[in-house]
């Protein structure tokens, strides 16, 4: 392997890098060692957790370990650089032609960007939406033999942030993953790691159990590719930390069956339409209330001066009428709104980050969108860097201005009904289109329930308030229940992660 590496650092240990086949799509870089062997099983494992955890040097770690690299051999490889700018991207690192050195198998690593990055929370729903394209772009990624919860043993702190991250990593599996999430511990002294697992046990992570009911949970050090001529002891000491939690992994990966990562697909897809739902949900209720008050003003003029227009369909009026603008929004390379020309609405917005155009968005299925009103078809759409906002202005009208305005807008169900029925029909239909959409978002949360490894956590929760408030003006007490006992049964932990993403969005907004 060194004939076939970059020497990096002469010395003790020789460092080198790699020279790795890389393939960059749209959905991921890959990073290749050696060339596989379909006859040979291959193990996935997935690493996810806060920027700054240590993630790069446990990924060069565990390459070195598969590759059979002992301490003695006074060499060190590695298959990913350290920098420190922070990435976007998914990388999967393969590694293949070692099977019998340590492990019976190949290894596949995905590496995730790093969750609580200085980008925001904004950052963070992309990285399950890149998960996402990546679990469904056919690059054989198609199961999980392990999840690795990169945690830093020497500063971990039961901190709203750190809620925060652990919340929104949890949110992004099915229930089927949950006896394959391990902690994966850095930076460690070989001591028991009390932070961590405190910090584990307040956000009630569902993981992988001993039999003591503890986490399972690894330990490793980050000294392996330092000066070994200086603090020899130490370095030598902190190598077994992580030689033994190497050989300690190893053992559960050996045993770990593979899991399907189409749950984990059904989660993400579950969340982003709730999301997408609640959003355009928020957007229709207001202009429902606001064309319910447009609708009840103009019925009190007209009741008012009905003396004055009995005779004079002239007669002006002074009311305020509803109307739409496209406003501009920031936006990244991919990112944007995706909306309806047709409804004049915003059907995914914000969040659209990685669809390069609305047939590749999330809430388009069939063929058609499963947000707007009229659930039209994807030729309506556009993605573009603006959205739809109403406004209010107020105007001068007739009366006989206002007729033809509601004649143009009846239905067939409309036809024969005289002018001030025609209004409270609309009325009754606006009501009941209300009832429609908070049934569709409630619907959303239910499944998510069912499905989700984590179904209360804070992306879910930040919607939790609005519903049940508009599901009590609906009446529907059963499902304003439902939601109440799933608000009731919020931990700490969650409490914590929804309050840190509450005051990171009001940063952002300031900003």
């Amino acid at each position: 392997m060194i004939s076939k590496s970059t020497l990096i650092r002469s010395g003790n240990p020789s460092v080198y890098q790699l020279r790795t086949k890389k393939e960059k799509s749209a959905t991921m870089m890959r990073v290749t060692v050696g060339e596989r062997n379909a006859r040979k099983t291959n193990k996935t494992i997935l690493l996810v957790g806060e920027t700054g955890a240590g993630k790069s040097m446990l990924i060069n770690a565990l390459v070195n370990f598969t590759m059979g690299v002992k301490f003695q051999d006074n060499v060190w490889f590695q298959i990913k650089e350290e920098v420190d700018q922070e990435t976007s991207e998914v990388t999967v690192y393969e590694i293949f032609g070692f099977e019998g050195k340590t492990l019976s198998c190949s290894l596949t690593i995905i590496d995730t960007p790093g969750f609580g990055s200085t980008r925001g929370i904004e950052h963070d729903v992309n990285i399950s939406q890149t998960l996402l394209q990546l679990f469904q772009s056919g690059d054989n990624i198609n199961e999980l033999h392990g999840v690795g919860l990169v945690m830093k043993a020497s500063d971990n702190r039961l901190s709203d942030r750190l809620m925060y991250i652990l919340n929104s990593v949890m949110s992004l599996f099915g229930k089927n993953i949950e006896n394959h999430i391990v902690a994966l511990i850095t930076h460690s002294n070989g001591r028991t790691p009390k932070n961590v697992l405190e910090a584990l046990e307040v956000s009630t992570i569902k993981c992988a159990k001993n039999e003591k009911k503890q986490p399972v949970y690894f330990l490793f050090n980050n000294c392996q590719n330092e000066d070994r001529n200086e603090e020899a002891e130490y370095i030598e000491r902190a190598n077994k930390i992580t030689e033994r939690g190497m050989t300690e992994f190893a053992a559960f990966l050996e045993k770990s069956q593979p899991q399907k990562v189409q749950t984990t697909v059904d989660v993400i897809k579950e969340r982003t339409k709730l999301t997408a739902c609640i959003q355009n949900l928020q957007q229709r209720i207001t202009e429902t209330e606001q064309k319910q008050k447009e609708i009840r003003q103009t019925l009190d003029k007209l009741m008012k001066y009905k003396e004055e227009m009995k005779n004079n369909e002239d007669f002006d009026l002074e009311i305020d009428e509803l109307y739409k603008v496209k406003e501009p929004i920031k936006t990244g390379v991919f990112e944007g709104a995706m909306c309806c020309t047709r409804c004049e609405e915003n059907c995914h917005y914000p969040g659209c980050t990685l669809a390069p155009s609305p047939a590749f968005c999330d809430v388009i299925k069939e063929g058609h969108c499963i947000v707007c009103s009229g659930k039209c078809p994807t030729s309506a759409h556009v993605k573009e860097k603006w959205i739809y906002v109403t406004k209010t202005r107020r105007v001068q009208t007739t009366l006989k201005e206002i007729k033809q305005k509601y004649e143009k807008s009846k239905t067939k169900r409309e036809k024969n009904l005289s002018y001030l029925e025609s209004l409270d029909t609309k009325m009754k239909d606006l009501k009941a289109l209300k009832s429609e959409l908070l049934n569709e978002s409630y619907n959303h949360i239910v499944k998510l329930e069912r499905i989700a490894l984590k179904a209360d956590s804070a992306s879910t929760l930040v919607h939790l308030d609005f519903l049940i408030d508009k599901m009590k003006e609906t009446g529907d007490t059963e499902k304003v229940k439902k939601l109440e006992k799933i608000q009731g049964n919020v931990n700490e932990g969650s409490k914590a992660a929804l309050q840190y993403q509450h005051t990171s969005a009001t940063h952002l907004k300031m900003q």
